[in-house]
């Protein structure tokens, strides 16, 4: 329960330990011109905007963090006596099965109510670090598109697609973590009213043309920024 706190408040709902890092090796061997290698998702990780939504995003959502918290620590302690219990009783020389399996159930009901209720206390942090990742992927096209250019590369690959490198001329991750950082300096942090993740938007629109409705009200608030 703790592990899944921790993955909504620092929101990475998700993803700042998991950041990926810029790594350069060192240049050896020739270059074969007009190929790269980037990893998408850690230019997005690397970029200021990302970057500054991550230090922010604590102080910004704070309440829920803090009540988040405290609600944990609420839940612990009432768990605690049970499964002190349970297990009392499990090591007895007869152990009672019915008993022990309503004991067994009534824990698990707590917690994943438990759960449930830290998940929606914490959506706004979850629903803000999708909102940040969103804005910067509206720009990651073009960024890729504008990094290519100008370092001539045309067959840009995944870092899963190569299976060795020994020249750090073919990452062209800080080139377009820097298209990136000029396109978005910074995001806006909070969403607004309303506002649901792409994914889930796209989702309740195919539902909606499934069944003939018109998907106008799944929509987001605002319009998503340009670039994708």
């Amino acid at each position: 329960m703790k592990t899944l706190l921790k993955s909504f408040a620092l929101a990475g709902l998700m993803l700042t330990a998991a950041q990926p890092a810029l790594v350069q090796a060192q240049a050896v061997g020739p270059l074969v011109p007009g190929l790269a290698v980037a990893d998408l998702d850690g230019a997005v990780a690397n970029s200021n905007a990302y970057k500054t939504a991550q230090q922010q995003r604590p102080v910004t959502y704070k309440a829920q963090i803090d009540q988040a918290e405290a609600r944990r620590s609420a839940i612990t302690a009432q768990l605690q006596p049970l499964v002190t219990k349970f297990n009392a009783d499990r090591q007895a020389a007869s152990p009672n099965q019915a008993a022990l399996q309503q004991q067994a159930g009534q824990i698990q009901q707590i917690q994943q109510a438990g759960e449930q209720e830290l998940r929606q206390i914490l959506q706004p942090v979850g629903l803000s670090e999708a909102y940040v990742t969103e804005q910067i992927s509206d720009k990651l096209d073009a960024a890729v598109k504008a990094a290519m250019a100008k370092k001539k590369v045309s067959l840009l690959l995944s870092p899963q697609a190569v299976l060795a490198m020994n020249n750090s001329a073919y990452n062209l991750n800080q080139d377009i973590v820097a298209e990136l950082n000029t396109a978005l300096p910074s995001a806006q942090l909070v969403p607004p009213a309303g506002w649901l993740p792409r994914e889930v938007r796209e989702q309740q629109a195919q539902q909606a043309a499934q069944q003939g409705q018109r998907p106008a009200a799944t929509a987001p608030a605002q319009p998503a920024p340009s670039g994708r």
